[in-house]
């Protein structure tokens, strides 16, 4: 669970109530409450005058009155494949700085991986009694009987990155597709024709996409698809290794597209020991958000996905359904873009 304490010197300052706020604007504690709550029945004027108010004077929503008052704990559980990828870590930021200054606190949970225990931590935040859940699915999820729970229970969900292949849930992606085809386009642009695509397991959403977009920009610029360039490894870094190894060693690619971040690691040591091998220079792409990756050796070119972003839109999706009081608008899927950062090499 992410929570910031207040120090000694914080816990002395005397904290603005929405009390306080009211008498400061000349407005009705009820006004000042549906404002900070972002009510349809207040202005849009008056909420912007609330708000930047209530910055001014640091005011914080105590969560224990409101959670006693509203039936409502205001917290969310976040579930990730694995905070220590780069990538995840900062969703996370951005979740979490989303849901602080919405009154809300976090609980993280990793399945590392695991369907069991992707369920495991689901069943842990209900046990919670969160509002709701964020959720990137683990790379050994294949069915998906297991999220039926949120729905029965009906408690708000926002899955992001890896999704469910089904409608009827909210959804914060990137284009994957259009990322993967632009990376390829980039290494086709030098010159590339053989180019290697090492990437996670199919079943990920992520993977399939990507998948495509390397497909098509191979079709489109008249690049026959050899299908021995293509491997889908599990999330074990020796696999990688291996995978990388055997590539070079019998199909002499001229070029890399490594779909995932934690793959893109796992891959660059297997190519920077096996390179020699080839009788041309290697050029990789690779979706990462690793911030100096122009200390990568090999060098590549990342493609980047607005992590903070994504986990800043999936905050304001989730705490729309949890405080929605009226009808609530249909589960739709949001699209983010990446970024195919050429100059990266001198970050």
């Amino acid at each position: 669970m992410n929570c910031a304490r207040p120090n000694r010197a914080s816990k002395q300052m005397s904290r603005s109530t929405i009390k306080d706020i009211a008498k400061a604007l000349n407005l009705s504690v009820s006004s000042v409450s549906r404002a900070l709550r972002d009510s349809y029945e207040i202005g849009e004027e008056t909420k912007k005058k609330v708000l930047e108010y209530a910055q001014s004077v640091n005011y914080r929503p105590n969560p224990i009155a409101l959670g006693l008052k509203e039936r409502r704990s205001h917290s969310i559980c976040v579930i990730v494949p694995e905070i220590a990828n780069n990538f995840f870590s900062e969703v996370i930021n951005g979740i979490d700085r989303a849901a602080y200054s919405k009154g809300y606190n976090v609980f993280i949970f990793q399945s590392f991986e695991d369907g069991v225990r992707e369920l495991q931590c689901i069943e842990h935040g209900i046990d919670r009694h969160v509002d709701g859940f964020i959720i990137s699915l683990s790379g050994a999820t294949g069915t998906y009987g297991h999220l039926d729970v949120l729905k029965e229970e009906g408690i708000p969900t926002v899955y992001f990155d890896r999704v469910p292949p089904f409608d009827q849930v909210d959804k914060v992606v990137v284009d994957n597709f259009e990322g993967s085809y632009n990376g390829i386009k980039y290494l086709i642009g030098l010159g590339k024709k053989r180019i290697a695509h090492i990437s996670n397991p199919l079943n990920l959403s992520i993977t399939k996409e990507r998948h495509a977009g390397y497909l098509a920009c191979l079709q489109d610029h008249g690049i026959e698809v050899d299908e021995n360039l293509i491997q889908f490894c599990g999330f074990d870094p020796a696999e990688a290794h291996q995978t990388i190894q055997e590539m070079i060693a019998h199909h002499k690619p001229d070029a890399f597209f490594i779909n995932s971040d934690r793959l893109t690691l796992n891959s660059l040591r297997a190519i920077k020991e096996n390179q020699h091998l080839l009788n041309t220079s290697i050029e990789i792409v690779g979706f990462t958000n690793f911030k100096h990756v122009g200390l990568f050796n090999p060098p590549m070119i990342p493609i980047r996905q607005p992590a903070e972003a994504i986990g800043a839109k999936t905050v304001e999706l989730l705490i729309e359904k949890i405080e929605a009081k009226r009808h609530v608008r249909e589960p739709a899927t949001y699209t983010l873009k990446t970024t195919l950062a050429t100059n990266s090499m001198v970050s």
